[in-house]
């Protein structure tokens, strides 16, 4: 049976924009599968866990992987309001809960409809070493990692987790340092291309690849 492989997200996969003149994820996956497995890019930079829903809706018939990688977006459309200066620790725990609360309810939802399309699927975590970024941004990014990590493996998925990816400085673009540099994009291919042949995806069980 034919494979082929979707990129589902946002400019984790899509980026393009950020590697001028240089092979993008897709295009790096694509260089390291045979010939007659498709790789689909449906991620679209900027997009959010709530509209995985509608890129799903574009995937090929054909499709046999489904390759997720999201939430990036919403930790940073988050980020003002983790970083508001609360009277008491008390209530940025609050808010911080509040935060997370509503992120685990929209990425269960996203979880739900990629479950059923019943196909072979695996997410990412959000990496975390992005060069700019301080010690108080990755607490917070920690609650968004947590709900992807806990909720993948109550839907019994594989997890590229991204933390334990992308460590090094030269894997974010020097135009955006939060977006994947082609040393980046590179490392993460790699990772889906070992996913996608070695995992045994009717075991039901999370296997974490990094």
């Amino acid at each position: 049976m034919a494979q082929s492989i979707a990129l589902i997200g946002d400019s984790i996969f899509d980026n393009a924009g950020y590697v001028p003149g240089e092979p993008d994820v897709a295009e790096q996956l694509r260089g390291m599968t045979p010939n007659d497995v498709d790789v689909t890019l449906l991620a679209v930079d900027g997009d959010f866990v709530a509209d995985v829903s509608r890129q799903i809706q574009r995937i090929p018939q054909e499709t046999t992987h489904l390759f997720v990688s999201a939430g990036g977006n919403d930790a940073l459309s988050y980020a003002q309001e983790m970083l508001h200066q609360f009277e008491n620790a008390a209530e940025m725990f609050y808010e911080w809960a509040k935060i997370q609360r509503e992120f685990r309810s929209e990425y269960r939802d996203m979880l739900a409809s990629v479950a059923a399309l019943n196909r072979k699927a695996a997410l990412c975590t959000i990496y975390d070493a992005v060069p700019s970024i301080d010690e108080i941004e990755m607490t917070g990014l920690s609650l968004f990692n947590d709900v992807i990590v806990s909720e993948t493996i109550a839907a019994g998925l594989p997890l590229v987790d991204l933390r334990h990816v992308c460590t090094e400085v030269d894997d974010y673009s020097r135009l955006s340092p939060i977006e994947p540099s082609c040393a980046g994009g590179a490392k993460i291919a790699a990772v889906l291309h070992r996913l996608f042949t070695e995992h045994d995806f009717s075991s039901r069980q999370t296997v974490v690849y990094c």
